[in-house]
């Protein structure tokens, strides 16, 4: 559960117009996303972003074609059929791994394509994880936009 809601950050920026560290506390509640599960989710999305790849949607569930509610990828985009699982310390218990397994095994029946990182992924501003992801993304038909250059 949050510890507050994004209206009451807003009230708080708000009420303290002038305050040392304002300007980072306007950038950092843009950024912000309902949803996610865990810091290192959020720092996996951000630098998936200032890397140029499309916004994830986070914990959307997946659906196959008779309805049924699969699982819910902590970071995915529909549209390509791409998810995005981020396996902390606990993905090494026992039981876990039975189940990150059949969840693997449902990605595939479905036509989806699981994207699983690590924290060893994570150095380098998540340079190893943003390039995993762009990779399932440009193999399932996503094309990056061209940089724009400015003539001199």
């Amino acid at each position: 559960m949050p510890l507050c809601s994004l209206d009451d950050l807003q009230r708080m920026i708000d009420r303290h117009k002038g305050k040392r560290g304002l300007r980072k506390a306007k950038a950092a509640i843009k950024l912000i996303r309902l949803g996610s599960d865990s810091p290192q989710e959020t720092l996996l999305r951000l630098a998936m972003i200032r890397a140029g790849l499309p916004e994830p949607e986070l914990n959307v569930p997946i659906i196959s074609e008779d309805g049924a509610r699969h699982h819910e990828p902590d970071l995915s985009y529909r549209k390509y059929k791409v998810g995005i699982e981020y396996e902390g310390e606990h993905h090494g218990d026992e039981g876990q791994v039975v189940r990150d397994i059949a969840r693997s095994e449902t990605y595939g029946a479905l036509g989806w394509t699981e994207v699983r990182i690590s924290k060893r992924h994570m150095f380098n501003d998540a340079k190893p994880a943003v390039s995993k992801v762009r990779a399932a993304l440009v193999q399932a038909g996503w094309r990056p936009r061209p940089q724009r250059t400015i003539a001199p």
